[in-house]
């Protein structure tokens, strides 16, 4: 009797398990291509690279506010004055 309990308890457990798993086809059927498609493919595969040989090189500074800023002024800033525990900088 209890193994008969302990097979319907394994029984009643496996479901919930099985129902968690996906219902995926991992290796699904390969499908070739035509002759027509493979052709396709390759004329726009040369195209998308011809494309890329199109675009400039970019070498200019990607500094957005280069040209605002001045020459001569300084890159670095003054360090701050440390805080006291309440915040303020008052001596």
């Amino acid at each position: 009797m209890r193994i008969l309990g302990a097979a319907a308890v394994v029984a009643l457990l496996t479901g919930p398990a099985y129902a968690q798993a996906p219902n995926i086809n991992l290796i699904p059927e390969l499908q070739s291509k035509s002759p027509e498609e493979k052709e396709a493919d390759a004329v726009r595969e040369k195209a998308y690279k011809e494309s890329l040989k199109k675009i400039p090189d970019a070498k200019a500074s990607s500094d957005p506010w280069g040209n605002v800023r001045g020459a001569d002024a300084p890159k670095t800033t003054a360090p701050a004055k440390p805080r006291t525990k309440t915040g303020s900088t008052a001596n």
